[in-house]
């Protein structure tokens, strides 16, 4: 088993950045591609970036591309969600997920077998 916790949302004006941390714990060597996701009211979840645990190779969906940025700390344990040049499209509850089967950084939220609750980012206009 493997627990997500994440955090860093807020209340941020459109412009501004915020930093997301995934805290994992439990069997984290299991887990193969962690993906940060974001899910608005009325909309389906959507992989805002992902990366693998162990090459490091990072994706980002086309809508962030050149703003958020994934990345991990050497321990592997923690990764995080830099997000710059918020815009209020960006508000969502953001979550982490673990995908134990696949070394391919997959964007079916169906992949992903852990999953953090999330933390609300809310852009202002």
């Amino acid at each position: 088993q493997v627990q997500f916790v994440e955090s860093g949302g807020g209340l941020v004006q459109a412009g501004g950045s915020l930093r997301l941390s995934c805290a994992a714990s439990g069997s984290t060597s299991s887990i193969n591609v962690i993906g940060w996701y974001r899910q608005a009211p009325g909309k389906q979840r959507e992989l805002v970036a992902g990366i693998s645990s162990k090459s490091g190779l990072t994706i980002n969906a086309d809508s962030v591309k050149g703003r958020f940025t994934i990345s991990r700390d050497n321990a592997k344990t923690t990764v995080y969600l830099q997000m710059n040049n918020l815009k209020p499209e960006d508000t969502a509850v953001y979550l982490c997920a673990g995908d134990p089967h696949s070394y391919i950084i997959m964007k079916y939220p169906t992949n992903y077998v852990y999953w953090g609750q999330g933390t609300q980012v809310t852009v202002s206009s």
